[in-house]
């Protein structure tokens, strides 16, 4: 009989926050760029409050700007924002945080590239990678759709915004539940996922 997997459960003190080049430049490209910049700064948000490390990076922001604002204005005050060119998130700078954490929460864009790249990175150095799908996108709903079926096919869990916002804090007797509720008393915006078959 094959050995059960691991529930890999997500809480404050395992798991880190990776946002993925959301920069200005791709909000006229990336399907859905507005909504999926209002879902990751609810995930920033509950990050913050819950003390949860933040990587945040920036693909060649000399040419393709810098993370957008909404976004910045959320992040811890300790929080840096590293350059790269390459297309992994899983660059020196970031291997720091990377240290202790069991679980990644991976964010950003696009899907097919960058978040996928670092899937594989992460999954390859024995990260359990929870990819929210409502706060990562590309420039073509196919690219993005047979993206996440290869982040899956690898071992990522894929999950949604509030899932992931409510297993973080794990019930209401958490003493920053009220807090984090507030994140998700709206319900999370639409970012064309349902039904994805029809993608």
């Amino acid at each position: 009989m094959a050995a059960r997997k691991l529930i890999a459960r997500i809480n404050p003190s395992n798991s880190a926050l990776f946002v993925c080049d959301l920069q200005e430049k791709f909000a006229s490209n990336i399907k859905y760029f507005p909504e999926i910049i209002t879902t990751s700064r609810r995930l920033i948000d509950a990050a913050r409050i819950l003390s949860i490390p933040t990587v945040v990076t920036e693909q060649y922001p000399k040419g393709l700007g810098h993370t957008v604002p909404l976004l910045k204005e959320g992040l811890a005050e300790n929080t840096q924002i590293f350059d790269k060119t390459k297309f992994s998130m899983c660059i020196p700078p970031t291997e720091d945080t990377l240290k202790n954490i069991q679980n990644v929460i991976l964010i950003g864009i696009e899907a097919h590239v960058c978040v996928l790249q670092t899937t594989y990175d992460l999954l390859e150095r024995g990260h359990n990678v929870h990819v929210v799908v409502d706060a990562v996108s590309s420039r073509s709903h196919t690219d993005r759709h047979f993206a996440f079926k290869q982040m899956e096919q690898a071992g990522a869990i894929l999950t949604t915004s509030e899932a992931t916002i409510l297993g973080l804090v794990g019930g209401s007797d958490h003493p920053k539940f009220k807090e984090v509720q507030k994140l998700i008393m709206t319900s999370a915006p639409d970012t064309g996922l349902v039904p994805l078959s029809k993608l």
